[in-house]
């Protein structure tokens, strides 16, 4: 186990420096000149060449590559540690604006995450279970019908209906757990309900798939056989295997989810890194696009060795492959 762990964690660390070169490229080598693209429009020429000095464009590509990768690790001159770029726009390290931002977006994640997972899941299983039925038919038009349905679309129509109609709930106004739970929790729910009815959906058509294949193996008709409960040889057989593929997609859409939801955090106005993304585009705020990005990728791969992680542990078999 010790032996598999070590080769993902290498794994993780070839993937990233990957990311960095990638990223490195785009971001610093495409440009005409990337201190343009830095500072913004607005710059005078004589803060551009600041700006350059500060990024150290008059390197060669090589060193600006190294002093990029290590000052992600052990930080630069203009920002600490980890140093992910510095927005001239904002006057601000670019890891403090995520930071400041970054409890929002794993609230969000999180927070819909359980919903979509319980919801989704529990949905499959009974369609599942119920193949052929007018409940099965009638749940899979249901999650068809949501799956297509546009994120914003989802959104705007909570806000008619919860918000401005029923005032059930307040418009959602961000507030910090410690400061109020139930605050915290009743101003997520509608933007946790919005990302749960697109995932939900996903992952009951995807659970019901593989329930059905499950189920039809020979060593669940074995475990009847024996006189198991149904219940046993739902959850003990049929789900654990069933479930296999919808953990590898849980880490991919959490991860993704964890570095911000534009379009739901932008409708609803949370100040989380899915909005200050879309602000850093609007405002070609190229240092801010380059941290989110960043941000964004180690969060996937991230998922995928907790994924990778969970399958050893779920099947010793993955170990030794």
């Amino acid at each position: 186990m010790i032996v598999y762990i070590g080769r993902r964690l290498l794994a993780v660390v070839g993937i990233l420096l990957v990311i960095c070169a990638v990223t490195f490229v785009i971001f610093y080598v495409v440009p005409t000149d990337p201190a343009v693209q830095a500072c913004g429009k607005t710059c005078t020429p004589e803060r551009v060449a600041e700006v350059r000095a500060q990024m150290g464009l008059d390197r060669p590509l090589w060193e600006q590559f190294g002093a990029y990768v290590v000052g992600i690790v052990a930080g630069r001159g203009e920002c600490g540690v980890p140093c992910l770029g510095y927005s001239y726009q904002n006057a601000l390290p670019v890891w403090d604006l995520l930071v400041d931002r970054l409890g929002t977006s794993v609230s969000l994640a999180i927070g819909a995450a359980i919903l979509w997972l319980a919801i989704g899941t529990s949905v499959g299983v009974v369609s599942a279970l119920r193949q052929g039925t007018r409940l099965d038919r009638a749940l899979m038009i249901a999650t068809l019908t949501s799956a297509s349905l546009p994120v914003y679309f989802v959104a705007m129509l909570l806000l008619l209906f919860v918000v401005r109609i029923t005032g059930l709930l307040p418009y959602p106004a961000y507030v910090e757990l410690t400061d109020d739970p139930v605050e915290w929790a009743s101003n997520l729910l509608l933007p946790w309900l919005t990302l749960a009815a697109l995932y939900a959906a996903m992952y009951a058509r995807l659970s019901r798939a593989q329930m059905i294949e499950t189920m039809a193996e020979p060593y669940i008709r074995t475990a009847r056989a024996k006189g198991l409960h149904e219940r046993t040889v739902v959850t003990k057989h049929g789900m654990r295997a069933a479930m296999t593929p919808i953990v590898t997609i849980f880490g991919m859409d959490l991860g993704g989810l964890l570095a911000g939801a534009m379009i739901t955090e932008t409708v609803f106005g949370l100040p989380g890194i899915g909005r200050l993304a879309y602000d850093g585009i609007v405002k070609a705020d190229q240092p801010v696009i380059l941290g989110t990005t960043l941000l964004a990728a180690f969060f996937i791969v991230l998922a995928n060795l907790v994924v990778d992680l969970v399958y050893a542990v779920i099947d010793p078999r993955v170990r030794y492959s």
